[in-house]
């Protein structure tokens, strides 16, 4: 009986660089903040054309988008880790894409709603998924700092929409603003999943993907869970809630143009809101080193500082100056997020990253981004008999007391961090 014919073992994919993971990842990320802050910049046309007041807008801006984001990123972050992570960002990243578009043929405040209910939907699945996929292709050492550079998406972003979406609104109308970056979206969707690939995981070879249950439990007995958890939300809360109400403060209280206004906001953000990210990483992971307190000590003390900047430039009556005075707090302000996350990734083992993400994001999205763009809108309804027209500065002058709550929250943490973490495998 002749001898049976051995099957040549199969060749392994070569593995993307990280870097141009990294990249990728970067670039579906910043159309995530252009997709989600393009309403902020568009928010006078809107509200114009659709007569909506500054609660309305804030439901629009916060709990519409929140809503369905928060609840669902879990599921399908726990998706992610027990099928593909770069598919269910793929798919995501569609979706969300779609609807965005879907936004520019709405025609009042029910269709755009559910249009931004639809956005959050596919935004759901892409951050958590994306947080696990660079902590896959980085060592812990390097790991602040990667999910920094991911997190450029967010100032990127957000300039990219505002600049965009103040010209095209300008030029055109709002409606062709949604239209255009919603498009763009969906061209950039199948050139992803062409590139970027899950690496592979020993856990999904052997079988051992945890069940979601038993993620949700590990984490609700570690304490810097939950005060990092909270601590975020606390700070998102204002930081959504600027970011949404700011080009209305500038149009309204400083006089600003629709054009002026989407300059002001891309400067500081490109200029401020890179250099924070990327130094809270770099210094994060140097830290961090000796004592992983000082991945939550760090942004504690970034918005001890902040805050007082931030009132100061609030509070100015120069557009010139608030320029100059929000450039330091808005580098100070995203100083949080490269550490913040870091830590997370640690409080489980690898097969359960993106579900701890997005338990994490669920939390931070859901009073942060949920409650703060509408908190400050609604705020600003309340304070207008007593402010009038400068009601909305005031607003976010009371709202920075957010950035000390967060303080404490995030100190507290920093001292509970070592007792929690979890190390790499390799290590």
């Amino acid at each position: 009986m002749p001898p049976e014919a051995t099957a040549a073992p199969p060749i392994p994919e070569r593995p993307a660089r990280p870097g141009l993971v990294l990249a990728m990842l970067l670039a579906v990320y910043v159309f995530n903040f252009v997709d989600r802050q393009i309403l902020s910049i568009l928010a006078g046309p809107i509200q114009a054309e659709l007569a909506l007041d500054d609660a309305q807008m804030g439901l629009l801006g916060g709990l519409a988008f929140a809503l369905l984001y928060s609840t669902l990123g879990v599921p399908l972050a726990w998706l992610a880790d027990r099928t593909s992570r770069s598919w269910v960002i793929t798919g995501s990243l569609a979706l969300w894409s779609l609807f965005t578009a879907l936004c520019g043929l709405a025609g009042g405040f029910w269709q755009i709603f559910l249009a931004r209910l639809g956005v959050g939907i596919g935004e759901a699945g892409g951050v958590a998924p994306s947080y696990a996929l660079i902590a896959d292709h980085y060592p812990s050492e390097r790991r602040a700092f990667a999910l920094s550079v991911y997190s450029l998406g967010i100032p990127l972003g957000s300039a990219t929409g505002v600049l965009a979406g103040g010209y095209i609104a300008a030029t055109v109308d709002w409606r062709a603003a949604f239209l255009v970056v919603g498009g763009a979206g969906l061209l950039l969707a199948p050139l992803f999943k062409l590139v970027v690939r899950d690496q592979p995981r020993a856990d999904r070879a052997a079988g051992e993907s945890p069940a979601f249950a038993a993620v949700a439990a590990a984490l609700a007995h570690k304490p810097s869970f939950w005060l990092l958890a909270f601590g975020a939300a606390a700070c998102s809360m204002l930081g959504y809630g600027i970011a949404f109400w700011l080009p209305s403060l500038l149009q309204r209280s400083f006089a600003l143009s629709l054009i002026e206004t989407a300059w002001f906001i891309g400067a500081i953000l490109l200029i401020g809101g890179t250099t924070g990210m990327l130094l809270g990483g770099r210094i994060a992971d140097r830290l961090g080193r000796t004592q992983r307190g000082w991945f939550a000590w760090l942004p504690a003390l970034a918005f001890v500082i902040a805050a007082p900047l931030f009132a100061a430039g609030i509070h100015s009556g120069s557009a010139g100056l608030a320029f100059v005075l929000f450039l330091v707090p808005q580098a100070l302000a995203y100083v949080w997020l490269g550490p913040v996350l870091s830590a997370v990734q640690h409080l489980v083992p690898a097969a359960s990253r993106a579900t701890a993400s997005a338990c994490f994001l669920l939390i931070n999205n859901l009073i942060g981004l949920g409650g703060g763009i509408y908190a400050l809108g609604a705020l600003s309804r309340a304070l207008a008999p007593l402010y009038g027209s400068e009601s909305l500065r005031y607003s976010m002058l009371y709202g920075l007391t957010l950035y000390l709550v967060s303080a404490a929250l995030l100190f507290l943490a920093g001292r509970k961090l070592p007792a929690d973490w979890v190390e790499d495998a390799a290590a």
